[in-house]
């Protein structure tokens, strides 16, 4: 997702998504996956004002260990889910990897943004998507 530009739109639509967070006072976290693994970027919080800085040292490439990221993020949400909101799952993903994990089983609502880019174009967000019966959205440029 580096080189193509993919991870530029991602953290773009990242902010879009905290700032729409924000204006509705909704809670979020992030966990981010790649090629050092999965971290727990921001734990589950009431949404604030986040700007470019904040994106910026968010990394990618190197590898998709998709499996363990919607294992912590199943995780998160049974923990702060429930409480009268819905807990929504945003995976935001090129999806260049062998695994197809099961749906997280504690998401209300799940998206697949898709950023797969390049000539060859393996489709496997929307695949995921399919399985899970959920909207895969293209982010491609």
């Amino acid at each position: 997702m580096v080189t193509t530009g993919a991870l530029a739109r991602a953290k773009g639509v990242l902010l879009d998504l905290f700032r729409e967070a924000y204006l509705r006072r909704e809670h979020v976290a992030l966990i981010c996956f790649g090629g050092e693994g999965v971290q727990l970027r921001l734990a589950p919080c009431k949404a604030g004002a986040w700007n470019d800085d904040w994106v910026a040292p968010i990394g990618g490439g190197g590898g998709t260990p998709l499996v363990e990221a919607l294992r912590r993020a199943d995780e998160l949400l049974a923990v702060h889910g429930g409480g009268g909101s819905e807990g929504w799952l945003w995976l935001m993903s090129d999806a260049r990897t062998r695994e197809l994990p099961k749906r997280p089983a504690h998401a209300d609502a799940i998206r697949v943004l898709d950023f797969e880019s390049g000539r060859v174009r393996l489709q496997r967000a929307q695949m995921l998507a399919d399985a899970w019966d959920v909207p895969c959205l293209p982010c491609n440029g």
